[in-house]
């Protein structure tokens, strides 16, 4: 899949390498162990678009193409709600998201117009030991569910065209591998950067995320960080009527809002 994203991609990866160049410099070594349970509750928001190619049963696969300039065109919301419960070295995680994201399909020789509809759920678990002051790994799973909708206007040999739609549903689980660093928890201004990949042909061909943001803490119990996500996913299965393809990079802004108790 070709990203043609390139020139935002190059400004994310300049923000995540800072925030990991600030962690390796400025995270403060921990002296001591935590004794208490940290509870972190933070619902949050993603204005998310599309790049990749998506296929549904016999239409032609459709290409899905965002340039930079056009990142708020097809501006939407996705919901989102993350919780973490905290103690010592371990910190458990779990994240759910749901998006029902529409974006126009690039013309072709094929495809005259059209566009693709995606209600997307994912529901991921995960567990993180602190194998550094600055940096944390674990392991997770991740589920995925997809309700996919091509409504595309084919051109037909001789002159005219076509209206043409489908749908298909799936669902998977993918087993991911997680870095995350991040800020201490009594720092008032706030970091962190984490990415993830897994599926490794067991659920997905592949999937993969980056995730960076910066805060502050304006007390114990609240905190605001906003920043960047792309959750990236290469899944094909079927053939046919029953055929499914999705290897589509999501990504866009996101804001936090958390609660500490």
């Amino acid at each position: 899949m070709k990203y043609t994203f390139a020139g935002l991609s190059k400004q994310v990866l300049l923000f995540t390498l800072a925030i990991a160049i600030a962690g390796t410099q400025s995270f403060a070594q921990d002296t001591t162990a935590a004794k208490k349970w940290n509870f972190l509750l933070e619902p949050y928001l993603l204005f998310p678009n599309m790049q990749g190619a998506v296929g549904v049963g016999t239409l032609p696969d459709a290409t899905l193409d965002v340039e930079a300039s056009d990142i708020f065109s097809h501006f939407k919301i996705g919901a989102l709600l993350y919780f973490e419960a905290a103690k010592g070295r371990w910190a458990f995680t779990t994240d759910i998201v749901y998006m029902k994201l529409g974006q126009d399909v690039k013309q072709g020789t094929i495809i005259n117009h059209g566009e693709a509809t995606v209600k997307q759920f994912l529901w991921e678990v995960a567990a993180l030991r602190k194998l550094m002051p600055w940096l944390e790994g674990g392991i997770g799973l991740r589920l995925t569910s997809l309700d996919t909708e091509l409504d595309l206007v084919t051109n037909n040999i001789g002159g005219g065209t076509t209206a043409r739609n489908k749908s298909l549903t799936q669902t998977w689980v993918d087993p991911i591998i997680i870095a995350r660093i991040k800020s201490s928890m009594d720092k008032k201004f706030i970091y962190q950067f984490r990415g993830d990949i897994g599926g490794f042909g067991i659920g997905s061909d592949l999937t993969w995320q980056l995730q960076s943001y910066l805060g502050y803490r304006f007390s114990k119990l609240f905190q605001a960080t906003a920043g960047y996500r792309i959750i990236g996913v290469d899944y094909s299965k079927g053939s046919g009527d029953e055929s499914f393809l999705y290897d589509v990079n999501t990504f866009g802004p996101v804001v936090r809002f958390g609660f500490n108790f």
